[in-house]
Protein backbone atom coordinates (compact mmCIF):
# COMPACT_ATOMS: atom_id res chain seq x y z
CA UNK A 1 0.00 0.00 0.00
CA UNK A 2 1.04 3.69 -1.22
CA UNK A 3 2.03 6.18 1.71
CA UNK A 4 -0.44 8.83 1.90
CA UNK A 5 1.38 11.88 1.23
CA UNK A 6 1.69 14.16 4.10
CA UNK A 7 1.19 17.88 3.34
CA UNK A 8 1.89 21.23 5.32
CA UNK A 9 0.28 21.68 9.11
CA UNK A 10 0.05 25.50 7.86
CA UNK A 11 0.28 28.02 5.08
CA UNK A 12 3.00 29.72 7.65
CA UNK A 13 4.91 26.67 7.55
CA UNK A 14 4.55 26.38 4.01
CA UNK A 15 6.02 30.22 3.87
CA UNK A 16 8.62 29.64 6.22
CA UNK A 17 9.65 26.49 4.59
CA UNK A 18 10.22 27.53 1.53
CA UNK A 19 11.71 31.01 2.71
CA UNK A 20 14.13 28.77 4.86
CA UNK A 21 14.80 26.50 1.22
CA UNK A 22 15.79 29.90 -0.07
CA UNK A 23 17.70 31.88 2.65
CA UNK A 24 20.86 29.70 2.72
CA UNK A 25 25.24 30.04 2.51
CA UNK A 26 24.35 31.82 -0.62
CA UNK A 27 23.02 34.45 1.06
CA UNK A 28 25.74 34.66 3.91
CA UNK A 29 27.98 33.56 1.63
CA UNK A 30 28.15 34.19 -2.05
CA UNK A 31 25.98 37.32 -2.04
CA UNK A 32 28.07 39.56 0.28
CA UNK A 33 31.69 38.20 -1.11
CA UNK A 34 29.90 38.43 -5.08
CA UNK A 35 29.02 41.95 -4.22
CA UNK A 36 32.82 42.62 -3.22
CA UNK A 37 34.47 41.84 -6.08
CA UNK A 38 31.37 43.44 -8.51
CA UNK A 39 31.39 46.96 -7.30
CA UNK A 40 28.65 47.18 -4.13
CA UNK A 41 26.11 49.11 -5.59
CA UNK A 42 25.67 48.42 -9.02
CA UNK A 43 25.75 44.57 -8.35
CA UNK A 44 22.89 45.10 -5.65
CA UNK A 45 20.73 47.03 -8.25
CA UNK A 46 21.73 44.49 -10.87
CA UNK A 47 20.75 41.74 -8.31
CA UNK A 48 17.14 43.17 -7.50
CA UNK A 49 16.11 43.54 -10.83
CA UNK A 50 17.02 40.22 -11.61
CA UNK A 51 15.12 38.55 -8.82
CA UNK A 52 11.99 40.63 -10.00
CA UNK A 53 12.70 39.48 -13.72
CA UNK A 54 13.55 35.82 -12.83
CA UNK A 55 13.06 34.99 -9.63
CA UNK A 56 9.16 35.79 -9.07
CA UNK A 57 8.67 34.43 -12.53
CA UNK A 58 10.38 30.88 -12.17
CA UNK A 59 9.23 30.51 -8.20
CA UNK A 60 5.72 31.22 -9.27
CA UNK A 61 5.87 28.55 -11.92
CA UNK A 62 7.20 25.77 -10.14
CA UNK A 63 4.98 26.28 -6.90
CA UNK A 64 1.96 25.56 -9.44
CA UNK A 65 3.29 23.18 -11.48
CA UNK A 66 4.13 21.13 -8.17
CA UNK A 67 0.89 22.31 -6.40
CA UNK A 68 -1.19 21.11 -9.78
CA UNK A 69 0.23 17.21 -10.04
CA UNK A 70 0.68 16.80 -6.14
CA UNK A 71 4.24 15.04 -6.90
CA UNK A 72 7.59 16.17 -7.01
CA UNK A 73 9.85 16.96 -9.96
CA UNK A 74 9.69 13.69 -12.30
CA UNK A 75 5.97 13.47 -12.19
CA UNK A 76 4.96 16.69 -12.24
CA UNK A 77 6.88 17.44 -15.23
CA UNK A 78 5.18 14.08 -16.79
CA UNK A 79 1.86 15.45 -15.93
CA UNK A 80 1.91 18.81 -17.84
CA UNK A 81 3.68 17.00 -20.66
CA UNK A 82 5.25 13.96 -21.01
CA UNK A 83 7.94 15.17 -23.22
CA UNK A 84 9.49 17.10 -21.19
CA UNK A 85 9.64 14.71 -17.97
CA UNK A 86 13.41 14.49 -18.48
CA UNK A 87 13.64 18.04 -16.81
CA UNK A 88 11.96 16.67 -13.70
CA UNK A 89 14.98 14.13 -13.91
CA UNK A 90 17.11 16.93 -14.20
CA UNK A 91 15.54 19.21 -11.03
CA UNK A 92 15.72 16.21 -8.74
CA UNK A 93 19.26 15.65 -9.72
CA UNK A 94 20.25 19.17 -9.33
CA UNK A 95 20.25 19.48 -5.83
CA UNK A 96 20.74 16.34 -4.55
CA UNK A 97 24.29 17.05 -6.84
CA UNK A 98 24.37 20.22 -4.62
CA UNK A 99 23.77 18.95 -1.44
CA UNK A 100 27.12 17.02 -1.69
CA UNK A 101 29.38 19.86 -1.62
CA UNK A 102 26.40 21.84 0.48
CA UNK A 103 26.41 19.55 3.32
CA UNK A 104 30.77 19.97 3.28
CA UNK A 105 29.79 23.65 3.61
CA UNK A 106 27.70 23.18 6.42
CA UNK A 107 29.68 20.97 8.58
CA UNK A 108 32.08 23.79 8.47
CA UNK A 109 29.94 26.60 9.55
CA UNK A 110 28.89 23.88 12.61
CA UNK A 111 33.38 23.34 13.17
CA UNK A 112 33.11 27.57 13.50
CA UNK A 113 30.30 27.66 16.12
CA UNK A 114 31.54 24.70 18.01
CA UNK A 115 35.02 26.57 18.17
CA UNK A 116 34.20 29.49 18.90
CA UNK A 117 31.80 28.19 21.57
CA UNK A 118 34.61 26.31 23.39
CA UNK A 119 36.59 29.87 22.60
CA UNK A 120 33.92 31.78 24.61
CA UNK A 121 34.04 28.92 27.45
CA UNK A 122 38.42 29.40 27.50
CA UNK A 123 38.79 26.46 25.82
CA UNK A 124 41.32 28.44 23.05
CA UNK A 125 41.34 26.12 20.25
CA UNK A 126 42.54 28.62 18.13
CA UNK A 127 45.75 28.71 19.58
CA UNK A 128 46.96 31.96 18.46
CA UNK A 129 46.47 30.98 14.56
CA UNK A 130 45.63 33.07 11.57
CA UNK A 131 42.26 33.28 10.07
CA UNK A 132 44.13 31.27 6.84
CA UNK A 133 45.78 28.74 9.31
CA UNK A 134 43.08 27.62 11.48
CA UNK A 135 41.31 26.87 8.01
CA UNK A 136 44.01 25.18 6.14
CA UNK A 137 44.71 22.96 9.35
CA UNK A 138 40.81 22.21 9.64
CA UNK A 139 39.73 21.41 5.98
CA UNK A 140 43.25 19.70 5.06
CA UNK A 141 42.35 16.86 7.98
CA UNK A 142 39.63 14.19 8.15
CA UNK A 143 37.60 16.45 10.64
CA UNK A 144 36.12 18.42 7.33
CA UNK A 145 34.94 14.56 6.46
CA UNK A 146 33.15 14.51 10.06
CA UNK A 147 31.45 17.18 10.26
CA UNK A 148 29.87 16.64 7.06
CA UNK A 149 28.52 13.48 8.44
CA UNK A 150 27.39 14.80 11.74
CA UNK A 151 25.68 17.53 9.65
CA UNK A 152 24.37 15.19 7.38
CA UNK A 153 22.90 13.21 10.12
CA UNK A 154 21.13 15.96 11.56
CA UNK A 155 19.36 16.78 7.80
CA UNK A 156 17.98 13.29 8.06
CA UNK A 157 16.93 13.35 11.61
CA UNK A 158 14.73 16.18 11.27
CA UNK A 159 13.15 14.61 7.62
CA UNK A 160 13.03 11.53 9.48
CA UNK A 161 10.33 12.75 11.48
CA UNK A 162 8.07 13.62 8.38
CA UNK A 163 6.91 17.20 6.40
CA UNK A 164 4.89 18.83 9.10
CA UNK A 165 6.70 17.58 12.62
CA UNK A 166 10.15 17.25 11.06
CA UNK A 167 10.96 19.92 8.18
CA UNK A 168 7.83 22.57 8.79
CA UNK A 169 8.78 22.54 12.44
CA UNK A 170 12.43 23.04 12.05
CA UNK A 171 11.42 26.05 9.34
CA UNK A 172 9.36 27.38 12.34
CA UNK A 173 11.86 27.58 14.97
CA UNK A 174 15.24 28.41 12.89
CA UNK A 175 13.82 31.26 10.74
CA UNK A 176 12.54 33.43 13.38
CA UNK A 177 15.98 32.76 15.25
CA UNK A 178 18.16 33.42 11.98
CA UNK A 179 16.92 36.90 11.54
CA UNK A 180 17.04 37.62 15.44
CA UNK A 181 20.99 36.41 15.35
CA UNK A 182 21.56 38.27 12.16
CA UNK A 183 19.80 41.39 13.76
CA UNK A 184 22.46 41.06 16.70
CA UNK A 185 25.57 40.88 14.35
CA UNK A 186 24.28 43.76 12.36
CA UNK A 187 24.14 46.08 15.25
CA UNK A 188 27.73 45.03 16.63
CA UNK A 189 29.11 45.54 12.85
CA UNK A 190 27.46 48.84 12.30
CA UNK A 191 28.88 50.10 15.14
CA UNK A 192 32.23 49.65 14.36
CA UNK A 193 34.61 52.48 14.04
CA UNK A 194 35.01 53.26 10.13
CA UNK A 195 31.77 50.93 9.58
CA UNK A 196 30.39 53.89 7.24
CA UNK A 197 32.44 52.93 4.04
CA UNK A 198 30.90 49.47 4.35
CA UNK A 199 27.32 50.97 4.14
CA UNK A 200 28.71 53.04 1.46
CA UNK A 201 29.92 50.90 -0.72
CA UNK A 202 26.86 48.65 -0.37
CA UNK A 203 24.04 52.07 -1.06
CA UNK A 204 25.67 54.70 -2.49
CA UNK A 205 25.04 55.04 -6.49
CA UNK A 206 28.57 54.00 -7.90
CA UNK A 207 28.11 52.03 -11.69
CA UNK A 208 31.85 52.31 -12.42
CA UNK A 209 31.86 48.12 -12.13
CA UNK A 210 29.80 48.67 -15.49
CA UNK A 211 32.79 50.08 -17.62
CA UNK A 212 34.35 48.16 -20.08
CA UNK A 213 32.38 45.80 -20.69
CA UNK A 214 31.81 45.19 -16.66
CA UNK A 215 27.96 45.56 -17.02
CA UNK A 216 27.68 41.54 -18.49
CA UNK A 217 30.03 40.41 -15.92
CA UNK A 218 27.96 41.78 -13.15
CA UNK A 219 24.52 40.78 -14.76
CA UNK A 220 26.36 37.20 -15.09
CA UNK A 221 26.90 37.09 -11.00
CA UNK A 222 23.74 38.39 -10.40
CA UNK A 223 21.57 35.72 -12.37
CA UNK A 224 23.68 32.70 -11.13
CA UNK A 225 24.17 33.96 -7.24
CA UNK A 226 20.15 34.29 -7.55
CA UNK A 227 19.48 31.24 -9.13
CA UNK A 228 21.47 29.48 -6.03
CA UNK A 229 19.82 31.62 -3.48
CA UNK A 230 16.32 31.10 -4.37
CA UNK A 231 16.28 27.45 -5.08
CA UNK A 232 14.93 27.90 -8.58
CA UNK A 233 15.57 25.51 -11.25
CA UNK A 234 16.12 22.75 -8.36
CA UNK A 235 12.63 21.07 -7.79
CA UNK A 236 12.58 21.96 -4.63
CA UNK A 237 10.04 24.73 -4.79
CA UNK A 238 7.96 21.91 -6.90
CA UNK A 239 8.19 19.68 -4.67
CA UNK A 240 7.14 22.42 -1.61
CA UNK A 241 4.60 23.10 -3.83
CA UNK A 242 3.08 19.63 -3.80
CA UNK A 243 2.49 19.81 -0.29
CA UNK A 244 0.18 22.89 -0.29
CA UNK A 245 -3.60 22.93 -0.14
CA UNK A 246 -5.65 24.95 -2.64
CA UNK A 247 -6.57 27.53 -0.53
CA UNK A 248 -2.89 28.97 -0.90
CA UNK A 249 -1.98 31.88 -2.70
CA UNK A 250 0.41 31.35 -4.71
CA UNK A 251 1.38 35.02 -6.03
CA UNK A 252 1.79 35.84 -2.52
CA UNK A 253 4.22 32.95 -1.26
CA UNK A 254 5.82 33.99 -5.10
CA UNK A 255 6.21 37.35 -4.03
CA UNK A 256 6.66 36.87 -0.35
CA UNK A 257 9.69 33.92 -0.62
CA UNK A 258 12.12 36.54 -2.81
CA UNK A 259 11.41 39.15 -0.45
CA UNK A 260 12.51 37.16 2.39
CA UNK A 261 15.65 36.24 0.65
CA UNK A 262 16.97 39.11 -0.74
CA UNK A 263 16.41 40.64 2.46
CA UNK A 264 18.33 38.11 4.54
CA UNK A 265 20.57 38.55 1.43
CA UNK A 266 21.06 42.61 2.08
CA UNK A 267 21.18 42.03 5.73
CA UNK A 268 24.01 39.75 5.31
CA UNK A 269 25.76 42.31 3.45
CA UNK A 270 24.69 44.88 6.16
CA UNK A 271 26.48 42.32 8.81
CA UNK A 272 29.75 41.78 6.90
CA UNK A 273 30.73 44.98 4.79
CA UNK A 274 30.94 47.45 7.47
CA UNK A 275 32.96 45.20 9.65
CA UNK A 276 35.77 44.36 6.38
CA UNK A 277 36.10 47.44 5.74
CA UNK A 278 36.27 48.58 9.50
CA UNK A 279 39.40 46.44 9.93
CA UNK A 280 40.88 47.58 6.69
CA UNK A 281 39.98 44.04 4.67
CA UNK A 282 39.21 43.18 1.13
CA UNK A 283 35.99 43.11 0.42
CA UNK A 284 36.53 40.83 -3.23
CA UNK A 285 38.52 38.47 -1.03
CA UNK A 286 36.21 35.95 -2.65
CA UNK A 287 34.98 33.01 -1.23
CA UNK A 288 37.50 33.32 1.83
CA UNK A 289 35.19 36.10 3.12
CA UNK A 290 33.16 33.84 5.09
CA UNK A 291 35.90 31.48 7.17
CA UNK A 292 39.41 33.52 7.19
CA UNK A 293 38.40 37.28 6.78
CA UNK A 294 35.52 36.83 9.42
CA UNK A 295 37.83 34.81 11.79
CA UNK A 296 40.37 38.23 11.64
CA UNK A 297 37.58 40.20 12.58
CA UNK A 298 36.43 38.35 15.04
CA UNK A 299 39.88 37.98 16.35
CA UNK A 300 40.33 42.23 16.68
CA UNK A 301 37.06 42.83 17.93
CA UNK A 302 36.18 43.05 21.76
CA UNK A 303 33.56 40.55 22.56
CA UNK A 304 35.29 38.95 19.40
CA UNK A 305 34.25 34.97 20.50
CA UNK A 306 30.85 35.68 21.63
CA UNK A 307 30.31 37.40 18.44
CA UNK A 308 31.93 34.79 16.00
CA UNK A 309 29.88 32.22 17.88
CA UNK A 310 26.65 34.22 17.14
CA UNK A 311 27.71 34.69 13.63
CA UNK A 312 28.56 31.02 13.17
CA UNK A 313 25.12 30.27 15.02
CA UNK A 314 23.40 32.20 12.09
CA UNK A 315 25.26 30.55 9.12
CA UNK A 316 24.66 27.24 10.52
CA UNK A 317 20.98 28.27 10.60
CA UNK A 318 21.11 29.23 7.04
CA UNK A 319 22.92 26.14 5.75
CA UNK A 320 20.94 23.91 7.61
CA UNK A 321 17.68 24.79 6.47
CA UNK A 322 18.07 24.72 2.76
CA UNK A 323 20.22 21.34 3.10
CA UNK A 324 17.06 19.86 4.82
CA UNK A 325 14.97 21.32 1.57
CA UNK A 326 17.16 20.14 -1.04
CA UNK A 327 17.44 16.49 0.90
CA UNK A 328 13.20 16.77 1.05
CA UNK A 329 13.68 16.33 -2.69
CA UNK A 330 15.30 14.24 -3.26
CA UNK A 331 13.38 12.04 -0.80
CA UNK A 332 10.11 12.99 -2.23
CA UNK A 333 11.35 11.94 -5.42
CA UNK A 334 12.26 7.91 -4.14
CA UNK A 335 8.70 8.18 -2.34
CA UNK A 336 6.76 8.91 -5.16
CA UNK A 337 8.50 6.89 -7.84
CA UNK A 338 9.58 3.59 -6.05
CA UNK A 339 7.85 1.60 -3.27
CA UNK A 340 10.24 2.99 -0.81
CA UNK A 341 8.32 4.57 2.34
CA UNK A 342 9.60 7.81 3.49
CA UNK A 343 11.89 6.75 6.48
CA UNK A 344 13.57 4.63 4.56
CA UNK A 345 14.10 7.33 1.70
CA UNK A 346 15.84 9.40 4.47
CA UNK A 347 17.65 7.02 5.37
CA UNK A 348 19.14 6.09 1.87
CA UNK A 349 19.52 9.16 0.70
CA UNK A 350 21.01 10.49 3.45
CA UNK A 351 23.88 7.74 3.13
CA UNK A 352 23.81 8.45 -0.47
CA UNK A 353 24.81 12.10 -0.25
CA UNK A 354 27.15 11.40 2.66
CA UNK A 355 28.91 8.84 0.32
CA UNK A 356 29.18 11.28 -2.67
CA UNK A 357 30.70 14.27 -0.71
CA UNK A 358 33.36 12.77 0.72
CA UNK A 359 35.21 13.82 -1.92
CA UNK A 360 34.37 17.15 -1.63
CA UNK A 361 35.07 16.75 2.36
CA UNK A 362 38.63 15.93 1.26
CA UNK A 363 39.02 18.23 -2.22
CA UNK A 364 41.05 21.08 -0.04
CA UNK A 365 42.93 18.27 2.05
CA UNK A 366 44.50 14.88 0.91
CA UNK A 367 42.35 15.10 -2.48
CA UNK A 368 43.67 18.95 -3.01
CA UNK A 369 45.66 18.13 -6.17
CA UNK A 370 42.54 16.52 -7.93
CA UNK A 371 41.18 18.83 -10.60
CA UNK A 372 38.39 18.65 -13.14
CA UNK A 373 38.01 20.62 -16.01
CA UNK A 374 34.70 22.73 -16.97
CA UNK A 375 33.20 23.68 -20.29
CA UNK A 376 34.75 26.82 -19.91
CA UNK A 377 38.32 24.62 -19.76
CA UNK A 378 38.88 26.24 -16.31
CA UNK A 379 40.51 23.09 -14.34
CA UNK A 380 38.45 23.20 -10.41
CA UNK A 381 39.09 21.43 -7.50
CA UNK A 382 36.34 18.94 -6.34
CA UNK A 383 34.13 20.60 -4.29
CA UNK A 384 34.25 23.83 -6.94
CA UNK A 385 33.86 21.51 -9.89
CA UNK A 386 30.71 19.75 -8.09
CA UNK A 387 29.43 23.80 -7.55
CA UNK A 388 29.71 24.65 -11.18
CA UNK A 389 27.94 21.60 -12.28
CA UNK A 390 25.01 22.08 -10.05
CA UNK A 391 25.02 25.75 -9.36
CA UNK A 392 26.05 27.00 -12.99
CA UNK A 393 24.92 24.02 -15.85
CA UNK A 394 21.80 22.14 -13.98
CA UNK A 395 20.23 25.00 -12.83
CA UNK A 396 20.15 27.29 -15.42
CA UNK A 397 19.42 24.39 -17.68
CA UNK A 398 16.20 23.31 -16.02
CA UNK A 399 14.93 26.82 -15.60
CA UNK A 400 15.39 27.21 -19.43
CA UNK A 401 13.83 24.20 -20.35
CA UNK A 402 10.70 24.95 -17.67
CA UNK A 403 10.45 28.41 -19.28
CA UNK A 404 9.79 26.64 -22.60
CA UNK A 405 7.95 24.04 -21.72
CA UNK A 406 5.73 26.10 -19.86
CA UNK A 407 5.50 29.49 -22.04
CA UNK A 408 5.52 27.33 -26.19
CA UNK A 409 4.95 23.73 -25.61
CA UNK A 410 1.87 23.52 -22.85
CA UNK A 411 1.27 26.58 -22.45
CA UNK A 412 0.86 28.97 -19.38
CA UNK A 413 -3.16 28.61 -19.50
CA UNK A 414 -2.95 25.47 -16.92
CA UNK A 415 -0.84 27.11 -15.12
CA UNK A 416 -2.73 30.15 -14.75
CA UNK A 417 -5.99 27.59 -13.71
CA UNK A 418 -3.95 26.27 -10.77
CA UNK A 419 -2.91 29.78 -9.64
CA UNK A 420 -6.60 30.83 -9.65
CA UNK A 421 -7.82 27.98 -7.53
CA UNK A 422 -10.64 28.80 -4.44
CA UNK A 423 -11.10 32.55 -5.89
CA UNK A 424 -7.40 34.08 -5.73
CA UNK A 425 -6.76 36.58 -8.16
CA UNK A 426 -3.95 36.88 -10.68
CA UNK A 427 -3.97 40.24 -12.20
CA UNK A 428 -0.41 40.56 -13.50
CA UNK A 429 -1.35 37.34 -15.89
CA UNK A 430 -0.22 38.36 -19.18
CA UNK A 431 2.88 40.55 -17.77
CA UNK A 432 3.49 37.01 -15.86
CA UNK A 433 3.11 34.96 -19.42
CA UNK A 434 5.02 37.63 -21.50
CA UNK A 435 7.96 37.58 -19.11
CA UNK A 436 8.01 33.78 -18.93
CA UNK A 437 8.20 33.60 -22.42
CA UNK A 438 10.17 36.32 -23.48
CA UNK A 439 12.41 38.29 -21.06
CA UNK A 440 13.04 35.19 -18.86
CA UNK A 441 14.08 32.39 -21.08
CA UNK A 442 16.80 35.58 -22.61
CA UNK A 443 17.86 36.16 -19.30
CA UNK A 444 18.43 32.47 -18.34
CA UNK A 445 19.90 31.50 -21.45
CA UNK A 446 22.75 34.36 -21.08
CA UNK A 447 23.86 33.13 -17.96
CA UNK A 448 23.87 29.67 -19.48
CA UNK A 449 26.15 30.91 -22.00
CA UNK A 450 28.28 32.74 -19.91
CA UNK A 451 28.39 29.37 -17.47
CA UNK A 452 29.29 27.42 -20.30
CA UNK A 453 32.20 29.68 -21.97
CA UNK A 454 30.49 30.58 -25.66
CA UNK A 455 30.17 34.35 -23.77
CA UNK A 456 33.50 35.23 -21.92
CA UNK A 457 33.16 37.58 -20.22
Amino acid sequence: MKEKRENWASRLGFLLASAGSAIGLGNLWGFPYKLGKNGGFAYLLVYLLAVAAVGCVIMLAEFALGRRSGKSPVGAYRALDRRFAWNGWVASLAPFIILTFYSVLGGWSLKYFLAYAFDLLGGSPFAGMSGSGYFSAFISSWQSVFFHAVFMALCALVLYRGVAQGLERACKLMMPGLFALLLVVIVRSVTLPGAAEGLKFMFKPDFSAFRGGGFGKVLAAALTQMFFSLSLGMGVLITYGSYTDKKTNLVKSALCVPLFDTLAAVLAGVAIMPAVFAFGLDPASGPSLLYITLYDVFESMAFGPLFGMLFYALVFFAAFTSAISLLENSVAHLVDETPLRRKKAVVWVGLCVFALGVPSALGYGPWAGVTLPTLTGEMLQILDWVDYVGEYIMLTLGSLALCVMVGWVSGPEALIQEIEQEGAVFRAKRLWSFMLRYVTPLLIAFTFLCATGVLPL
